[in-house]
């Protein structure tokens, strides 16, 4: 029996692994008349760690990271529209880390029947450090996942 994907959730993080797997996932998403929904985390551990001293109490470094994000969301989405065309996409930003929201507070907000995902946006000293976040929902998640090797 075959697998009918409907609501698909695509965690991207600027990479091209990420996006790739955002391409897959439209194709998913239109055999199956499914719906795409586009997660961005902003993990805010990078602020403190890059800015801590610097950063004043109004989070200005935040806000402006927050709308260059959801830009980035918007052209995505834009550019599945356009090139796909394919509008059963929304997009989502959210604080946190980037593990934990894809795997599990994002899946007990929106019913997800599968992750497709790059196989990682980090680099090999951040997924010594911190592990892959790849790794860790796949292990995680309570529904399926899909990795997109490049």
């Amino acid at each position: 029996m075959q697998q009918a994907y409907r609501d698909i959730l695509v965690p991207v993080d600027g990479s091209k692994n990420s996006e790739k797997a955002l391409e897959q996932a439209v194709e998913i998403a239109k055999r199956n008349h499914g719906k795409i929904e586009i997660l961005n985390v902003i993990d805010i551990r990078n602020f403190s760690n890059a800015f801590g001293s610097i950063m004043d109490g109004s989070g200005d470094v935040i806000y402006s990271s927050f709308n260059a994000i959801e830009e980035y969301l918007n052209k995505l989405k834009a550019k599945i529209v356009e090139q796909h065309h394919f509008e059963q996409v929304q997009v989502h930003a959210r604080f946190g880390s980037p593990r934990v929201v894809i795997a599990n507070d994002f899946l007990r907000d929106y019913p997800i029947d599968l992750i497709v995902m790059g196989k990682t946006g980090s680099n090999p000293v951040e997924r010594f450090l911190i592990g892959s976040v790849t790794d860790f929902v796949t292990r995680s998640a309570s529904c399926d996942v899909i990795i997109i090797h490049q």
